[in-house]
């Protein structure tokens, strides 16, 4: 570790913090419909829409209704992706003549964008058409920040309000999130990624003669091994830039290239590295202060950033000591950062960015449900790779998701404030706002579906076949793999541990209606409480009113969200990575 690693953070976290409350402020503004400097020029355009769609924007809907304006609109997308996926060598703008493709692979790609994971079982410069890369994933990705920053303003709706059954309007706040904040962002960051050198045409890939040819060793059809030359190369190229900046900021991960961010075309300058970090936590760091703001307890929205950026800290230092420790089963070589060398564990890290960025990005895109990696997570050290694993654990409410985060540290702040009635003997109050047996189960409910569908879907991988003859690793670090497969899905991720071949019909399948049910099946009782709450008649505060807005709150939501998130998965835990770092001290490897 260095002075320069731990200013990078901090400075990172510093930023974080100033742009929390102009962009939470302008957030606020676009969704209560006031006023801002925007509205000139997109106003005309917003009631343009509406008019071509048909949608009142004055009509206010309930939970039910808007739950199921978001499936449909969510289903919907998916099959019109699919589609472009099975058709994709029919359609235009496909240059390397990719061919369509296959039903498994198409069915988890199209569950996995829809449900903002981004989970790629692929290499997109061999695998997608500019056309599906542009029309297909691209449209996903803002379309599934969109719902889940809508999502999360409904449920600060149903916080605020009082004695009404209406959340809004879906279509309204879908439209609006991606004129008023999505759009403009991404029209700006791709023209600052361009020009740190993102790469952004619609060319062919080039082929170029090797300067050295090299040797490689090939499979053939009959499986034996043979040595080939290899004298020319294909560079990869397209319109990254467009796709590079909502890929962060809508916090979705899928990357243009398979190398993701480590891949110089995507991230080529420390700057662009920074950027894409920023953006990452902008929109989620952002609601917290919206839901001050909007709930008139300002206070309460600082108090959840607090718990969110302690709990920040706390990942990135255990990630940045474990990888700059380095390996000890490297007997005999120096691992000291110097002058001369990055030190500590570089496998699977690019020199360019070091330990400390790369410590720093896997994080943060866990954190946040981004998935982006500027280094491979299956190359980290036993506990820098359960970070992670951890933060998707967690519910993945540090900061989170765009959307997602807010409202799932709604669902731990609803348990928090229940713990704190029941220790003081009264009922509990969230803002004014008496927290019953519904509200409870609601929040245990979005919290189990988590728990059941990773631990279940990683259990029958485990023991069967179809699952273990993917592991690229055999003892623990396998288990890890599989077990990162699934927290990765149902939590919206998209990152990996990526020894594991996920590219076949159980995984493409499994991953994808896990990414199913941690998206609909989080959203759907998340909405309910909202709808409970946005019922429910302000009750004045007294001396038994349990604050939400200090120390002793934050300390409380950030030890319900360790204890019912993180202690959950200690067992699989204990026999993945702990049990592979024990190993690792002990001198054995697999």
């Amino acid at each position: 570790m260095s002075a320069n690693g731990w200013f990078q953070i901090g400075f990172f976290l510093l930023v974080i913090f100033l742009i929390t409350k102009p962009l939470g402020l302008f957030l606020a503004r676009v969704f209560s419909d006031e006023k801002t400097f925007l509205d000139p020029m997109l106003r005309p355009i917003e009631k343009l829409v509406y008019r071509l769609t048909g949608i009142d924007e004055k009509h206010e809907t309930r939970w039910t209704e808007y739950a199921v304006a978001m499936l449909l609109f969510s289903g919907a997308s998916m099959a019109l992706l699919y589609l472009m996926e099975r058709v994709q060598r029919f359609l235009p703008l496909n240059p390397q003549k990719f061919a369509n493709l296959e039903p498994g692979l198409a069915f988890g790609t199209a569950a996995s964008f829809t449900t903002n994971t981004n989970w790629q079982a692929y290499s997109g410069e061999s695998t997608m058409s500019y056309f599906t890369q542009m029309a297909g994933l691209a449209y996903h990705n803002f379309a599934s920040a969109a719902v889940g920053i809508a999502v999360a303003v409904a449920v600060i709706r149903g916080i605020s309000r009082k004695e009404t059954d209406k959340l809004g309007n879906f279509w309204v706040d879908t439209t609006r999130c991606l004129l008023w904040v999505l759009l403009p962002i991404c029209l700006v960051g791709s023209l600052v990624f361009v020009s740190q050198g993102v790469i952004q045409n619609l060319k062919p890939y080039t082929t170029v003669e090797l300067i050295e040819p090299q040797t490689v060793q090939v499979t053939g059809a009959d499986g034996k091994t043979a040595r080939q030359s290899v004298t020319q190369q294909i560079i990869a190229q397209g319109p990254v830039a467009s796709q590079e900046v909502i890929k962060e900021f809508g916090t979705n991960g899928g990357g243009f290239f398979g190398a993701n961010s480590a891949h110089p075309f995507e991230n080529p300058t420390p700057f662009s590295n920074f950027f894409q970090l920023v953006l990452i936590f902008a929109i989620p760091s952002a609601l917290t202060y919206t839901l001050g703001r909007m709930t008139g307890s300002q206070r309460h929205g600082w108090a959840v950033w607090a718990a969110m950026a302690f709990l920040f800290l706390a990942g990135v230092t255990t990630a940045y000591w474990a990888e700059a420790r380095g390996n000890p089963q490297l007997a005999g070589i120096n691992q000291t950062q110097s002058a001369l060398q990055s030190g500590g564990n570089m496998e699977g890290k690019e020199v360019r960015f070091g330990i400390a960025n790369s410590a720093l990005f896997a994080t943060v895109t866990t954190d946040a449900s981004c998935g982006a990696i500027n280094g491979q997570h299956d190359s980290f050290t036993p506990l820098g790779g359960m970070v992670p694993l951890i933060n998707i654990m967690l519910g993945e409410v540090v900061f989170g998701g765009v959307g997602a985060g807010l409202y799932g540290i709604v669902v731990f702040v609803i348990l928090a404030v229940f713990i704190a009635g029941l220790m003081v003997g009264r009922t509990p109050e969230y803002l004014g706002k008496k927290i019953e047996s519904y509200d409870v189960k609601m929040a245990m409910l979005a919290i189990l579906i988590l728990t059941f569908t990773i631990l279940g879907f990683s259990a029958l991988a485990i023991i069967k076949p179809f699952g273990t003859s993917s592991i690229s690793n055999p003892g623990p670090h396998g288990l890890s793999q599989v077990l990162y497969a699934y927290v990765s899905s149902a939590g919206n991720n998209g990152s990996a541990f990526n020894g594991l071949n996920a590219n076949t019909m159980w995984y493409n399948t499994s991953t994808a209606v896990a990414q199913l049910l941690g998206r609909f099946f989080m959203i759907i009782p998340v909405l309910a409480i909202a709808g409970s709450l946005a019922k429910k008649r302000i009750v004045p505060e007294s001396v038994g009113t349990f604050p939400v807005t200090g120390g002793l709150f934050a300390g409380l939501l950030v030890a319900t969200i360790v204890i019912v998130g993180a202690l959950t998965f200690f067992p699989a835990l204990s026999l993945g990575p702990i049990l592979e770092h024990l190993l690792m001290a002990a001198g054995k490897s697999f």
